[in-house]
């Protein structure tokens, strides 16, 4: 997933999100994107494009609160890695998310 800003690792504490219900997954030219429209006249448009693994996570997580424990368990039952490469990632990913303002705090 690309997007411009540093990543921010996340502390452990169990924060529950959700992706905003505005956001859909689109295949562009062969790429999955996610569009973010601009505020009318303030904003740019913008275009957050998912590699396979953001895209199945998007796909799994899609409708549901979820949080790095989820996102952890879905790198470990897809991927070959150990749990703190996947931690890591899951870190990195949510981070990326937020950046980018896809998801939403769920309390």
């Amino acid at each position: 997933m690309q997007c411009e800003k540093k990543i921010v690792l996340l502390s452990h504490r169990v924060m529950a999100m959700k992706f905003k219900k505005e956001y859909k997954v689109r295949s562009i030219a062969g790429e999955n994107v996610v569009i973010m429209q601009g505020k009318l006249g303030s904003d740019v448009t913008r275009v957050v494009a998912l590699n396979d693994t953001s895209l199945l996570l998007w796909n799994e997580l899609q409708g549901e609160d979820f949080d790095l424990s989820r996102v952890v368990a879905l790198l470990l039952e897809n991927y070959n890695i150990d749990e703190a490469t996947a931690t890591k990632d899951a870190e990195a990913w949510i981070a990326k998310l937020k950046e980018c303002g896809l998801v939403i705090d769920e309390e």
